[in-house]
This record gives C-alpha cells, sequence and structure tokens, in this order.
C-alpha cells in the first residue's frame, strides 16, 4: 500500500520500521518540526525523522495543516492510507479525508478509557490492571473514532512508564501490520461509557507528598519513570525516584525507616530502587547510596 506514516517520538519509531520492513510504500514521512534542546539550543529532529532519514524516505515538518500548501502537498502523495502514531499535531478533517482508505491512528490504550496524551502514564498512575493498543479510525475529536483491532495485556506489578511502554510499541507494531495485511478496515464505534481522558503530565503532578499511601506513591514513581521522573528534596536536594516497590514498615510519612531508602508514606512505605541527582545517571539504592548516604530517621521532603 502507499502509506503516509506521521509519528514524532521514540513509540512511533519500531512502528515505521515495521512498516518498511513489510515491503509497504512509504510515500511520506511526517514529524514535528526539530526543537531546540541542550545547552547549545540546537535545533534536534525527532526520532522518527531521524530514523525516516536513515531509511531515506521524504520527511515533511510542517508546523499544521492550516496552510493551503502543506494540505496541498499531503493530497499530492495519493496515500492510499495514513498511519498516525503520536504525532502530537490536531489533523483536520479535510486532510483526514484525504487518503483513500482514510488515517489509522494507533493507540496505547483499550479507548474509550484514556483518550488523550499521556493514556501510558496515566494508566499506571490510577492503578490500571490491564490497558493494550486499538487501531483507530481516525476522526476530527479526540480519540473519538471507530475501533478497528485492539489487544489487551496485563500490566505489571513493576511496570514503569518505559518498560511499559517498550511492550505497548511491539504490540503496536505487530498490530498495524496484520490490519493492512488483512486489507479489512471494518470498525466498530466507541462506547459511550467508560471514557477517561489522559491529561498531559504537568511538571506539578512529579513532586512526591509522602502523607499519600504507598500504593499511590509507588503508581506515581512507577508511571513517571522515566520521564519527567518523580522527585522529593533529600538533605536539601531534588533526586528523581525512578523505581520502587510496595514495602512493609510505618513511620512518620517522609523518614527514612533504614539506611537502605526504606521510606515510610502515609500508610505504608516504598523501598526506593533506582535514584538520580541533578546532573547524574540513574542508579541503583546501593550504589547511590556510596555518595548520597541517607540514615534512619532523616526525613524527605
Amino acid at each position: 500500500m502507499r502509506i503516509v506514516f506521521m509519528g514524532t517520538p521514540d513509540f512511533s519509531v519500531s512502528v515505521l520500521e515495521a512498516l518498511h520492513g513489510a515491503g509497504h510504500e512509504i510515500v511520506a514521512v511526517y514529524s514535528q518540526p526539530p526543537r531546540r534542546a541542550g545547552r547549545g539550543k540546537k535545533a534536534r529532529p525527532s526520532p522518527v525523522q531521524n530514523c525516516a532519514e536513515g531509511l531515506v524516505l521524504p520527511v515533511f515538518t510542517p508546523l499544521n495543516f492550516k496552510d493551503e500548501f502543506d494540505r496541498a502537498a499531503f493530497a499530492a502523495h495519493n496515500a492510499d492510507i495514513a498511519v498516525v502514531v503520536a504525532y502530537g499535531l490536531i489533523l483536520p478533517q479535510t486532510v483526514l479525508d484525504m487518503p483513500a482508505k482514510g488515517c489509522l491512528n494507533i493507540h496505547a490504550s483499550l479507548l474509550p478509557r484514556w483518550r488523550g496524551a499521556a493514556p501510558i502514564q496515566r494508566a499506571i498512575m490510577a492503578g490500571d490492571k490491564k490497558t493494550g493498543v486499538c487501531i483507530m479510525q481516525m476522526e476530527a475529536g479526540l480519540d473519538t473514532g471507530p475501533v478497528i483491532a485492539r489487544r489487551e495485556i496485563e500490566i505489571l506489578v513493576n511496570d514503569t512508564a518505559a518498560s511499559l511502554h517498550d511492550r505497548l510499541a511491539e504490540i503496536g507494531m505487530s498490530l498495524i501490520v496484520e490490519v493492512l495485511a488483512s486489507g479489512k478496515f471494518s470498525a466498530e464505534p466507541q462506547s459511550d461509557q467508560g471514557v477517561t481522558y489522559a491529561s498531559k503530565i504537568d511538571k506539578s503532578e512529579a513532586k512526591i507528598d509522602w502523607s499519600q499511601s504507598a500504593q499511590a506513591i509507588d503508581r506515581q514513581i512507577r508511571g513517571l519513570s522515566p520521564f519527567p521522573g518523580a522527585w522529593c528534596e533529600m538533605n536539601g536536594e531534588r533526586v528523581k525516584l525512578l523505581g520502587c516497590v510496595v514495602a512493609d514498615g510505618e513511620g512518620l510519612a517522609g523518614e527514612a525507616l533504614n539506611g537502605e531508602f526504606k521510606i515510610a508514606c502515609g500508610q505504608g512505605a516504598v523501598q526506593l530502587l533506582k535514584l538520580q541527582r541533578a546532573g547524574k545517571g540513574p542508579m541503583d539504592a546501593a550504589v547511590f547510596s556510596r555518595g548520597f548516604p541517607l540514615l534512619k530517621g532523616e526525613k524527605l521532603a
């Protein structure tokens, strides 16, 4: 099939590679424009743009599709279908209607639960027991289109946003290849029941409130790992908490119950497993403690 691929982050890369490897003709790749980042504030292409250029595929990075030139360029691809994976831009109905068979979206949740920008993080933070991937026929609403295929998986007790992301990306990759190979695009409307929205993660959500239960803090740490990373103040320094498990123990909220990073919560305790200081890489707790020990009875803020 003649495919226009539209995506931006790492989650989208494996899908692009799979479609290319399956022998489809990728007539164009769309990604968000390069963003300035790093100390030098140099413009950095997205992971999808880097991948597409490595595959010698034509790349387009419009700011949006308000300009007639960008809409005309999209129409000129004469695509059979567009595959959209975490593109990050809203497509107007005129663009959605251009490919002969419409636009398919790979969404990392069991729609209609967790429509929106951060379904992986929200599923973990909410304590969901399962999630999955849906292949959806796109329409103008936010993730409201009918679903062509879905695949469900369990959320493991030690899943972080990173580990769950990787498993869902693998599923999305195989599922879209199966759908396109079948050539069958019949879809079922989403239920009006159970609709939730996965709003973009705000940095203010990353600060740990130790008065919360151990279960809530565990979900917060895992759901925000590795980005933006839940954090607390430890000996006056901001430290990211990137891995933990719920543990036995009681004490004052935020109190170190031993010298091995077991921390009391409002109810119960968490055992911190991976931490990161500013300007340093992530470290296992045992390694972290060598340069930044935490003594029994000390408090985290």
